[in-house]
């Protein structure tokens, strides 16, 4: 019967690598203040998301052992890609832009006051077709849409020779992030979820003897104390 787990270190010998992944929602944007519907609309950082994001980048730092080698990937939008930018001069490295992990858009709504949308929202049901649901505003994406996108941003993003990948995105999105992390299918996330507010780190790691996936904390805003 064979050992269930790794053998000790031996001298002399590299060991197996680790890697970990961390996902960064943005921080305080200008939509979150001013009441606006946010998805795809392109707001900014308040000057207290400018904090949250300086004080992010010094989280993610800490964690990152000397010599490890580093990857940004952000979605394109300012509020994320300006946090990446944040985040990446600190780690010493250029933030990868990449469309796919934009926030779901909630069309004609993007912009627009919440209570706009809040009118005109159609709730998903319980059960049933929860994934290609469609939540009433013309040009808004469903749930399949987003997770499409999100898994592959991801599978690409994981093919890079990194030891710790920072990736930037949005609330909704990053649930979906995580759940191609750890393999969820697509069919199967109509429902997932993860409590991961605005300037968020979510820790995931995988390590590399049984190149095993955990989930090592959601959601840590401990960072943002000092913002």
């Amino acid at each position: 019967m064979t050992d269930a787990f790794p053998a000790p270190p031996v001298p002399g010998v590299v060991p197996p690598r680790v890697r970990t992944l961390s996902v960064v929602t943005h921080p305080e944007a200008t939509h979150h203040v001013d009441g606006l519907v946010g998805g795809q609309f392109d707001s900014g950082l308040t000057p207290r998301g400018e904090r949250q994001a300086a004080a992010i980048a010094a989280a993610l730092r800490d964690r990152v052992a000397p010599g490890a080698s580093v990857a940004v990937v952000t979605s394109d939008l300012r509020r994320t890609r300006r946090t990446a930018e944040v985040v990446a001069d600190v780690l010493g490295v250029a933030p990868v832009l990449d469309p796919r992990l934009r926030e779901k858009s909630y069309g004609e709504a993007g912009g627009r006051p919440q209570a706009w949308l809040d009118a005109r929202f159609v709730p998903p049901p319980a059960v049933g077709d929860r994934l290609g649901h469609h939540d009433g505003p013309a040009g808004s994406e469903t749930r399949l849409d987003v997770a499409v996108r999100a898994y592959r941003a991801t599978t690409d993003a994981l093919g890079l020779d990194v030891d710790e990948l920072v990736v930037v995105t949005h609330g909704f999105t990053a649930g979906l992030v995580v759940a191609a992390w750890i393999g969820m299918p697509v069919e199967a996330a109509g429902h997932v979820a993860f409590p991961v507010p605005s300037g968020s780190i979510t820790t995931l790691r995988e390590d590399g003897f049984f190149h095993n996936r955990a989930v090592v904390t959601v959601g840590d805003v401990r960072h943002l104390a000092s913002a």
